[in-house]
């Protein structure tokens, strides 16, 4: 039963903090048609820049329970990058998805060079500070408050966005500029600003799922296509631009991840593949996405 709580908690955890990646890739898409692979670097930034705020704050006599409100700060403040990113994507719009995948994986290896520059090539972390918080203990089975907080966190974050984009006016108007961007520009949406706040927002989901992790794991230079990797086996699995897919695909393979890390470590991007492709040939357009007609 321990072993089953700690893959069970574990793979929830991971889910959570992917679900913030997926959740701005699928948003991304679904608004502007773009396959954003420079999701995994927004990433790997949130993480480099929340250990630089946390040992800031902490030079600066912050006390050590402030370090979670610093990296959600961190990860906000990065999502100034978005709109200077959105304004390179626009000359590609209109244009083959090729030059859209190939001018986002350019920024994939921009950034590479971006966080080497200013964090060099070792792995950076934050020691044993998620632990600042104490644990959580049910019966024999024990494990960090800072897992709960950051499930609780992107639940609220994965509320929130449903809210935001099923009941608020301007979520009625990013979902209407999804489905048909010529009518809405018609009828008066400024398509521009819209996607400038999409990719912003989807850029600061990313930034703050980096942040959150890195109390748990070290940051390093192979985080971008780590987490590009997995966030794409979470798109195939729940669906291209569906934030129901982007839940239930993250916690599959949260959980198919941390169960092959307890068991057979080997196995790990195998058995999450496996899954994919299962998913692939049985139903191509993923579990919640909707079939081209």
């Amino acid at each position: 039963m321990t072993s089953f709580f700690d893959v069970l908690i574990g793979g929830v955890f991971h889910a959570c903090v992917l679900f913030l990646v997926a959740a701005g890739l699928q948003l991304v898409f679904g608004v502007q048609r773009i396959v954003n692979l420079a999701c995994g670097s927004f990433y790997a930034l949130g993480a480099y820049f929340g250990i630089t705020a946390v040992n800031w704050a902490g030079a600066h006599g912050a006390p050590p329970w402030a370090f979670l409100p610093v990296l959600l700060l961190a990860g906000v403040l990065l999502a100034v990058i978005g709109p200077l990113i959105e304004l390179l994507l626009r000359t590609v719009y209109k244009r083959d998805e090729a030059f859209q995948l190939l001018l986002t994986f350019a920024l994939v290896l921009m950034f590479q060079d971006v966080l080497r520059f200013f964090w060099g090539a070792n792995p950076q972390q934050l020691g044993n500070l998620s632990m600042t918080y104490g644990k959580v203990t049910l019966g024999e089975v024990s494990f960090p408050t800072y897992n709960v907080l950051v499930m609780a966190a992107s639940l609220a974050i994965a509320v929130v966005l449903g809210l935001f984009l099923q009941r608020t006016r301007y979520g009625r108007i990013l979902r209407a500029t999804a489905e048909n961007r010529e009518m809405s520009e018609a009828l008066g949406a400024d398509v521009r600003w819209i996607y400038t706040t999409v990719f912003t927002l989807g850029t600061l989901l990313g930034t703050l799922g980096g942040a959150l992790v890195v109390p748990t794991a070290a940051a390093s230079l192979d985080m971008p296509v780590e987490l590009v990797v997995e966030a794409f086996a979470v798109v195939v699995i729940g669906g291209l631009g569906s934030m129901r897919g982007a839940l239930v695909g993250a916690l599959i393979v949260g959980l198919t991840r941390a169960a092959a890390i307890s068991f057979y470590a080997e196995l790990e991007v195998l058995a999450i593949y496996v899954i994919v492709i299962v998913i692939l040939v049985l139903r191509p357009a993923g579990l919640f996405g909707k079939p081209i007609e």
